[in-house]
């Protein structure tokens, strides 16, 4: 019965329990959805009339509610939608009734002879970066990727700053002013204070995709050198970065956080399966060459390491058959899904119970689940010359099998599974990375734009990585825990010309920070000058 109408026979399950327990009523007349918007229809008029006037949607809304009239600006956004007003470019402050924004300071290289000797700050957290940075070598990785500078500010300043607005959790770059004359951020970049929004907006614009990609060349090398990453296995995913401007020429993308397919940025990446550091990102895409994003990472390990990498593992849709042909080929091990169709499931459910082994698979926390195993090891795909490993694998959770395909022919069946199952931390990663760097929170219409925004995403999760090996008991904590807890950290800065003293307050989690492998470092951005912790 469940098949016939194309439910599973546990969502027939769930909806009998909740008919039963009357959370759900199948046998009525009326249709879901509203059938109207009583407090948009009374306030058309006086939302027509506003307008008129120059009022934008948020003003609109306000004075609504001063009137008594709750409803929020994306209701009165959709009652203008309605009546064919265009959207409003953003005034002045002055012309919108708020408060005037004090101007930014000009930015400069940072005189320490003519600093102050002591500065209260917000960021001081931030400046626990900075001894991994050096450990990269940072100036060296911006040198290799060839990024520009100006007579103003050298090309690392421009980077640390943009990191910087990632580090804080800063979710958008207009939104630098937040900290742009913090002092602890300014000298983190080694720059009186950060540049403006403009000036970090645009820097993008001013470089090719090929600086992004030299940029994390070297910043796997470094992270390889450093213990970072082994690159034994790789896990792959692409990510769609939502659009949230107007007219973007952008082609159309599933974004799983909506449900849907909308204009967004189809960006890729890559992180390593033993210690999830993310390796690499890539926003230069298009519909039409992103089958071949594995082929171009792999030639990207390649230039890192002078060989292929051994291991990929990826969603099923992430590339094509005949480019798993051609991992083959060059004798690179992959592991990937293959799709459940209605024969494969039939041919699945036709196989006697004896040809299914049951064993024991590790699961993430130290548990462990049973599960079923056919192990074909010449199954055939329809454009895939050869044959390949077919591992069904039922019990993992889901209704049917779920069937994975690889080339590897020696590897135990336990092994193969237990690899897939981990694969997918990179989901968990770049959620964090979502979370804590505010990758969706990005606004540009052009994919270049992005590119330079995922990178740094890169190495801001790397700095993190690294940092949480020098935090007592924080190992596997995610980046918006360091953040919560230690780069969020006020404190105190004292200039005492070849050494920086930074004096971090009382918080709970100070014992940890004392305990803590953070070694005085001289800073090359600080023209050689020392860096020193001190907590109260």
């Amino acid at each position: 019965m469940a098949s016939r109408f194309g439910y599973t026979p546990a969502s027939v399950q769930s909806m009998a329990r909740d008919f039963r327990a009357g959370r759900r009523d199948f046998f009525t007349d009326t249709k879901p959805g509203p059938k109207s918007a009583p407090a948009k229809d009374a306030a058309r008029a006086r939302i027509i009339e506003l307008r008129r006037t120059g009022r934008s949607a948020y003003e609109i809304s306000q004075i609504l509610a001063a009137e008594g009239t709750k409803l929020n600006r994306t209701g009165v956004a959709e009652v203008l939608a309605e009546e064919g007003f265009p959207r409003l470019w953003p005034r002045p402050h002055a012309e919108r009734g708020l408060p005037r924004r004090e101007p930014q300071p000009r930015t400069g290289v940072l005189d320490f002879a003519d600093w102050p000797r002591h500065l209260d700050t917000g960021c001081a957290g931030l400046l626990l970066t900075i001894p991994d940075l050096v450990a990269l070598d940072l100036p060296g990785l911006v040198r290799a990727a060839g990024y520009p500078g100006t007579s103003v500010i050298p090309a690392v300043s421009s980077v640390l700053s943009l990191l910087a607005l990632k580090l804080t959790g800063t979710r958008r770059v207009s939104h630098v002013e937040q900290i742009a004359t913090d002092p602890g951020a300014a000298l983190f970049a080694g720059l009186t204070s950060l540049p403006k929004a403009t000036a970090l907006t645009t820097y993008s614009y001013r470089l090719q995709h090929a600086k992004q990609a030299a940029f994390l060349s070297a910043l796997d090398k470094a992270s390889l050198t450093a213990g970072l990453a082994t690159g034994d296995a790789i896990n792959l995913d692409f990510h769609a970065v939502m659009h949230w401007g107007q007219d973007p020429a952008l082609e159309k993308h599933y974004v799983p956080s909506r449900s849907q397919r909308t204009r967004s940025v189809l960006t890729f990446f890559a992180e390593d399966a033993q210690s999830h550091t993310l390796l690499y990102a890539n926003a230069d895409l298009a519909k039409a060459t992103q089958n071949n994003e594995v082929l171009a990472f792999a030639d990207h390990w390649h230039t890192v390491t002078g060989h292929d990498p051994k291991l990929l593992i990826f969603d099923s849709k992430v590339t094509t058959q005949r480019q798993l042909g051609e991992l083959t080929d060059r004798g690179i091990g992959f592991i990937t899904l293959r799709a459940r169709t209605p024969k494969l499931t039939a041919a699945l459910h036709a196989q006697p119970a004896g040809a299914w082994t049951a064993m024991t698979i590790a699961r993430a926390g130290g548990k462990t689940r049973r599960v079923k195993v056919i192990d074909d090891p010449a199954a055939t795909l329809t454009s895939y010359p050869g044959t390949l490993r077919q591992l069904a694998v039922a019990g993992l959770g889901h209704d049917e099998p779920t069937i994975l395909i690889t080339n590897d022919l020696t590897t135990p069946a336990k092994k193969i599974i237990e690899s897939y199952a981990r694969r997918m931390n990179i989901e968990q990663r770049l959620a964090e990375a979502i979370r804590s760097f505010g990758l969706d929170a990005l606004a540009g219409a052009v994919p270049l734009n992005v590119d330079l925004d995922v990178v740094l995403s890169v190495l801001a999760h790397t700095v993190c990585a690294a940092l949480r090996r020098r935090l007592p008991g924080y190992a596997t904590a995610t980046p918006d825990t360091l953040q919560r807890r230690f780069l969020s950290t006020g404190g105190e800065i004292h200039n005492h010309h070849d050494e920086i003293i930074v004096r971090l307050d009382r918080r709970t989690y100070s014992p940890v920070l004392r305990q803590a492998d953070l070694p005085t470092t001289a800073v090359p951005w600080w023209g050689g000058r020392r860096l020193r912790y001190e907590y109260r």
